[in-house]
């Protein structure tokens, strides 16, 4: 297979694909927006991007200059405002703060007010517009979700909207019987019982057709109702839970332990973030609905060899956008000898996700284009909680593996649809 300069992905027909970020003025956010015009006016280079990299960049998958932003938030803060705090945290700099500021304000005039959940409380800014929707009934919050993605869609001359969930922790919820099977929520949501934001937002996308990326630890397009809607609607999706920092790290390491016959005794982990995430994860009920997804790869990698694993999580605010992981490995080797591996892992949350999030719009759009439907497993790399995963599940390598093997896949009926 011929290769490439990882920085020059094959530029193919041109189609203009609308990105629609739910959390749309956080700092992940303002990162994909100022990151994609880094990328146009070649002011930054595509680092962290997997869609750079053979083979992936041989696929027709959208270009940047493809890119028309647009997004859901519930606060009235501007984008430039999250773009100050950023630069001020050294995540930004000035010359590309400054270049991209045009493009920044065209896009912060298409961002709409989003649904407030009814479990949150707002803050100094919140929009009262998205505090006046998350009083409205689910069918009425959908439907002013879908009249948006239309509006956006017609407005731009758009192909096609991805839309991708980057919005703050919901708090836990116990799960309820209508998030089983798509009948049981279509009869409650006409009965009108309320549903949290993340599942209003994923049945505004998959129901006006758009690719759905759950980027957080919420529900979004999870539960089984949803992913037997986007079966019958025929519209691809993925999540859940961005991996950019610690569980990257676990994931990758593991299976290293696994293959050496190691016996790993205890995996003791400790985060300290900043930002508004941070904040919102504070709250006991957030912090609950992350937790549950971080000690889950671990295990299933170690399985029951592993006898204590626990992630504790603490806001630090003068932080800020950067996040510290401390890890504590205590295991066997041979002999009965034990040892330990300490680390920790410094990095900018948002600098992280953000090229993520672009790799998966660009990877869901091409899945559209090309007729896939239901949940991606090439995709499973890039969450916690993948909803479908290649064989080696939760191990990293084993799943970036997998979406290799599915670019090639895809070159070679691409090939033969060409002869």
């Amino acid at each position: 297979m011929p290769s490439h300069d990882p920085a020059a992905p094959i530029r193919h027909a041109p189609r203009r694909v609308g990105l629609w970020l739910v959390g749309a003025r956080g700092s992940i956010s303002t990162c994909v927006a100022h990151g994609l015009e880094g990328l146009r006016n070649g002011q930054i280079e595509p680092v962290g991007l997997c869609t750079y990299r053979v083979p992936l960049n041989e696929l027709p998958l959208p270009a940047v200059e493809d890119f028309v932003l647009g997004g859901h938030d519930v606060c009235r803060r501007r984008v430039a405002e999250t773009a100050i705090e950023l630069e001020r945290e050294r995540v930004l700099s000035p010359r590309l703060r400054t270049a991209a500021s045009a493009a920044v304000a065209a896009y912060d005039s298409r961002i709409r007010p989003g649904v407030l959940d009814g479990a949150d409380v707002g803050g100094a800014d919140l929009d009262p517009e998205s505090a006046r929707l998350g009083s409205l009934a689910p069918l009425d919050q959908i439907a002013a979700m879908r009249a948006d993605l239309r509006a956006f869609r017609a407005e731009h001359e758009l192909a096609r909207v991805v839309v991708v969930l980057l919005s703050s922790t919901e708090a836990w919820r116990e799960p309820q019987p209508e998030w089983q099977a798509w009948g049981a929520l279509e009869s409650a949501l006409r009965e009108g019982r309320p549903q949290p934001a993340s599942i209003v937002y994923a049945l505004a996308a998959l129901q006006e057709g758009c690719p759905f990326v759950n980027f957080t630890p919420n529900l979004g397009a999870s539960p089984r109702a949803l992913r037997e809607l986007a079966t019958l609607l025929r519209v691809p999706h993925c999540g859940s839970d961005g991996k950019t920092g610690e569980t990257l790290l676990k994931t990758s390491l593991a299976p290293m332990f696994q293959a050496r016959a190691l016996r790993v005794l205890a995996w003791q982990g400790y985060n300290m973030l900043g930002n508004r995430d941070g904040a919102v994860l504070a709250d006991p009920a957030h912090r609950a609905a992350k937790l549950r997804n971080k000690d889950e790869a671990l295990r299933a990698i170690l399985g029951q060899a592993l006898e204590h694993s626990h992630v504790g999580i603490d806001f630090v605010p003068s932080l800020g956008d950067w996040k510290t992981a401390l890890d504590f490995v205590h295991f066997e080797g041979f002999l009965g000898a034990r040892m330990t591996l300490q680390l920790s892992w410094s990095g900018c949350d948002s600098a992280l996700a953000a090229p993520l999030v672009i790799d998966l719009a660009r990877l869901v759009e091409f899945a559209a284009e090309n007729g896939e439907s239901g949940a991606l497993p090439q995709t499973a790399c890039f969450f916690k909680s993948p909803l479908a995963s290649p064989d080696g599940a939760h191990d990293f390598h084993a799943q970036f593996r997998e979406l290799v093997e599915y670019a090639e896949k895809q070159l070679a009926a691409l090939g033969r649809r060409r002869a």
